[in-house]
């Protein structure tokens, strides 16, 4: 998703000039990761003019985009939904989780996904209009908010009964991991803490797929503690890879959170290539651990 240019384009300059247009979102390297080692440079690098609400609709056009359940759906953060549902999945299945299982674990995920994401876009509505974000309907006003309110309440009643219907251990662990996201939009995630939330949401994945069973009537067993300690430790790793994408916005409203200020150091760039060595290491752990330790105690 594209990010706002960290330099500003000359009026009369043509959209297709040869010069490339620096957005985070296309190329993570070529903007802040370059920029990131020298932190003067960022501070001083000019915010760009706001575009009317028309321009910065992709494909305006188009029905789909003022079409309200295809807004609610692009507010959810849908790619972050489905990705880490498909990965919980995975992880289901290779824990010998039944087939009937997998739908079960994959429609409770994405829902507690999609609540996550109306709840992120409606604390930074203004934010996200102040720094001009594209593909934030709620920010640029094709949704009300209380449009979008009344689908992350519809989605908690909905996400509550799927959650238990893995087993109630099972779903106290997975509602309690997305409390923990919310609790995270609201506190934290601006200073040095931000990585606590999301390695406390990401160590209770193991038990929420460890203790659960199709419609609540059989009660697995505790996770592996090694398998705890490592989904927390991906749970930072993560954060790290998620928040590249935010760093010019980040920076310009002051927010200090640790992978800004190790980015700033070291750029974006190395932080990146960091990210993902720390990411791939510890899903390689993890599959040692399933196969010669075991999923569950």
């Amino acid at each position: 998703m594209a990010r706002p240019s960290l330099r500003r384009r000359r009026r009369d300059q043509p959209a297709s000039s040869a010069e490339p247009d620096a957005t985070l979102g296309s190329a993570p390297g070529a903007t802040l990761l370059d920029h990131a080692t020298d932190p003067e440079s960022v501070a001083a690098a000019p915010v760009p003019a706001p575009l009317p609400t028309a321009s910065r609709v992709a494909g305006a056009g188009d029905p789909r985009h003022h079409f309200t359940p295809f807004l609610l759906v692009r507010a959810a953060h849908p790619r972050q939904a489905v990705l880490t549902g498909l990965a919980m999945v995975v992880v289901a299945a290779l824990a010998d989780r039944p087939t009937r299982d997998l739908g079960l674990v994959l429609a409770t995920v994405v829902v507690g996904q999609a609540v996550l994401g109306w709840h992120n876009d409606l604390v930074d509505r203004e934010r996200d209009r102040r720094h001009d974000l594209p593909g934030k309907p709620l920010a640029d006003g094709r949704l009300e908010p209380a449009t979008v309110w009344t689908a992350l309440i519809c989605g908690v009643f909905l996400l509550v009964p799927l959650s238990v219907a893995n087993g109630v251990t099972a779903g106290a662990c997975y509602l309690a991991s997305v409390a923990i996201g919310v609790l995270a939009n609201l506190v934290l995630r601006q200073g040095l803490l931000s990585w606590v939330p999301w390695a406390a949401a990401f160590a209770l994945y193991p038990a929420f797929l460890s203790y659960g069973g199709w419609g609540g009537a059989t009660e697995g067993s505790p996770p592996q503690p090694a398998m705890v300690v490592l989904a927390a430790v991906l749970g930072i790793g993560v954060h790290v890879l998620r928040s590249l994408w935010g760093f010019v916005p980040d920076h310009a409203d002051g927010w200090t959170y640790l992978p800004l200020r190790i980015g700033l150091r070291i750029g974006a760039g190395r932080l990146l290539t960091a990210a993902a060595v720390w990411c791939g290491l510890t899903v390689l752990a993890m599959a040692f651990v399933g196969t010669y330790v075991g999923f569950e105690q």
